[in-house]
């Protein structure tokens, strides 16, 4: 049998199984779309506790629209068909909610905002946690995470949030509260949040006891503006399925429910070899595409194999995780220096050693070898060779499950 796995923006990696091999795929769940328009047109129209978009408008002085960088399949371009004519009537501005991450490149501006980039272009600011001139302090939550945001998000006198949500590895979820920490929070800020991650109870799915959502809901505590949040929810093929409109945390909880039903993904049985296929644009680099890792460890078998297949387009991503696994000899050694103190990009190292415990990963991308090779992944230059290696090591009998859509996808075994 011949598998083809999207990889890149526009590309895909092919491999040949014998027909006798015991091959399953896990997807997404299919959902029934309706016309995508008018699902956000309902939702702007009906929002959940809120006054309607155009009164939350009326009288305006300095409006705010916070919006993703280009790690994330937000629709904001489709939305902004909605809501721009009536947003052009008021003094706006955009600010890309990159949280730590890089700043976009001009072809994800394109990205982000499509035909409206043009217009919008000297209206845009780039979140920058590291430019503690523009950060304002605005208290502490309950865990003590001091609140540092940008001062964007303090001087407008009304807040548009457009985002989405999906499974995230240890928030619970993407949206909603996610737009101001990490979004446009500061990096000490972020650092303290993100710290939290360490926890069993920071996971995909979970919310309830999850510390760093509940450190997030106490943080933006601190924003006193009226906020309009926009929250889609996208199916495997990144269709807008719903849309939820309004007050920020109840329309965040709402998008959630819809959420599930796309990406909570049930599974009869875990498997011997896990192919985590990790689609654009979350396959920016490593740092981003880690969380087809942690997601397709839920349905790896104890001393199983995980194939990670992820373009990485800029590389690795995030440094300081790269350099804790890159000068580590084991998995257990990583562990044991992130013990002793924690900086930003731990969290990401601590979930890939901890699966290095119990299990191999390898990886299709196109980082280079002696690179990723540092990273307790072993490389290899196609699917066909990295499975034709997992078959001959695991036996002709061992299962094969393809996560197709890994970012997102949350494996739940029955």
């Amino acid at each position: 049998m011949k598998i083809d796995v999207p990889y890149g923006k526009d590309g895909a990696l092919s491999a040949i199984l014998p027909d006798s091999a015991k091959v399953r795929f896990l997807e997404a769940n299919d959902v029934k779309i309706g016309d995508e328009d008018q699902n956000i047109r309902d939702a702007l129209l009906h929002p959940i506790n809120s006054k309607g978009f155009q009164d939350f408008l009326k009288g305006a002085k300095n409006v705010l629209v916070i919006v993703n960088d280009a790690t994330r399949p937000t629709p904001t371009k489709k939305i902004l068909e909605f809501i721009f004519e009536d947003l052009r009537k008021t003094p706006f501005h955009f600010i890309i909610a990159t949280g730590a991450h890089r700043g976009p490149t001009e072809e994800e501006f394109f990205q982000i905002f499509g035909s409206f980039y043009e217009n919008v272009r000297d209206r845009i600011i780039v979140h920058d946690a590291r430019a503690d001139q523009d950060m304002v302090f605005l208290g502490a939550s309950t865990n003590g995470t001091p609140m540092y945001v940008h001062r964007a998000g303090v001087e407008a006198d009304r807040i548009i949030i457009i985002s989405s949500v999906e499974p995230h590895y240890f928030a619970g979820y993407t949206g909603g509260r996610k737009s101001f920490l990490p979004g446009i929070a500061g990096y000490k800020t972020i650092e303290q949040n993100h710290k939290l991650a360490l926890s069993p109870a920071a996971k995909a799915l979970a919310l309830e006891g999850n510390p760093v959502h509940a450190d997030m809901m106490d943080a933006i505590k601190t924003v006193k503006q009226d906020i309009f949040s926009i929250m889609t929810v996208l199916d495997k093929h990144h269709r807008v399925y719903a849309a939820c409109c309004g007050h920020i945390h109840d329309s965040f909880y709402a998008a959630i429910e819809r959420a599930n039903e796309v990406f909570a993904a049930p599974l009869e049985e875990k498997a011997d070899i896990v192919v985590s296929v990790v689609k654009f644009p979350q396959d920016i680099d490593l740092y981003q595409a880690q969380k087809g890792i942690d997601n397709a460890k839920l349905a790896l078998k104890k001393g199983g194999i995980l194939i990670l297949t992820a373009k990485c387009r800029h590389g690795i991503g995030g440094k300081a995780f790269a350099d804790l696994l890159g000068s580590s000899n084991t998995p257990k050694a990583a562990l044991e220096t992130i013990e002793k103190g924690y900086v930003l990009g731990y969290h990401k190292a601590a979930k890939m050693a901890e699966i290095g415990l119990w299990a191999e990963m390898w990886g299709v991308t196109d980082v280079a070898p002696e690179i990723i090779s540092k990273l307790f992944i072993r490389p290899f230059g196609s699917l066909q060779e990295a499975l034709d290696a997992a078959l001959e090591k695991k036996g002709p009998d061992a299962t094969i499950l393809f996560l197709m859509d890994g970012g997102l996808t949350v494996p739940l075994v029955r």
